[in-house]
């Protein structure tokens, strides 16, 4: 597993939170914990079953920018 940690803008509320952590857990990553107050946003993944790239889609498919 591999443990990443991402910055991401546009969070601005608990409800952001659990969008991206649902997203994220529906994709396959496991340990998601989000911060929209210290705007981060930290998983675990198997690359074999999905890829960083993958993630960064995923949040930005739901408005929010990774940096």
């Amino acid at each position: 597993m591999k443990q990443l940690t991402l910055k991401v803008e546009g969070m601005h509320c608990t409800s952001c939170e659990t969008i991206i952590k649902e997203d994220l857990e529906d994709a396959g990553a496991k340990d998601v914990k989000v911060s929209f107050s210290k705007g981060t946003v930290s998983a675990s993944i198997d690359e074999n079953k999905i890829s960083e790239k993958k993630l960064k889609q995923i949040i930005e498919k739901e408005g929010y920018k990774v940096k």
